[in-house]
């Protein structure tokens, strides 16, 4: 959602870029006005939704169970997949994409199968982000660990909390979360 407010050019969408650009967090009055505007306009949104990275706040999290909790609606569940810096680090680093048809590939975890050349597409031009360097990321770590964690004991005490080992094998990790959506699913359908 903050790519898309970013390129769309809006006000808030250049407020949060200039953020984003020196790898810092937005702050929480540009994401939570991101993040509910692209509720209410997706139609999409309006029988459930999941959330990828949002909130980053405590303040976050009470302003939108906040606005959630006005229209009848509560967050079911909060999942954490859980890794070490040193694995993340490893992770983001070592990323990049086809310049053309953005497939993902990964230094140490999947190269593209002909040297240099996209899986899906045949180009040949790959890109990085700019702020997947080792001294980037460990910033955003020291961030998350300060602005971000402490939603894990926000989210616990209301008993929404769920922790997944996010260094297990990328299935077994997907089959996890699969459990909780479906749990949730089987859940709403009981009400």
């Amino acid at each position: 959602m903050l790519r898309a407010a970013v390129a769309s050019g809006s006000d808030v969408g250049l407020k949060a870029k200039t953020f984003m650009d020196n790898a810092q967090l937005v702050p929480d009055e540009i994401v939570v006005d991101i993040v509910l505007n692209a509720i209410r306009d997706f139609p999409e949104a309006h029988p459930g939704f999941i959330l990828d990275g949002f909130p980053r706040t405590v303040q976050q999290a009470e302003k939108l169970d906040e606005v959630l909790r006005a229209k009848g609606k509560v967050i079911n569940w909060t999942i954490v997949i859980d890794v070490s810096d040193d694995r993340l680090v490893e992770r983001i680093t070592g990323r990049f994409m086809c310049s053309n048809c953005g497939e993902s590939y990964h230094d140490s975890f999947k190269l593209p199968k002909v040297e240099g050349v996209c899986d899906r597409c045949g180009n040949t031009t790959f890109k990085r982000r700019s702020d997947d360097t080792s001294e980037k990321v460990r910033k955003r770590l020291l961030d998350y660990h300060r602005e971000t964690k402490p939603l894990i004991d926000y989210y616990r005490s209301r008993g929404k909390l769920r922790v997944i080992d996010g260094e297990l094998p990328i299935s077994i990790v997907s089959h996890h979360v699969e459990e909780i959506m479906s749990s949730t699913k089987a859940e709403t359908m009981v009400s």
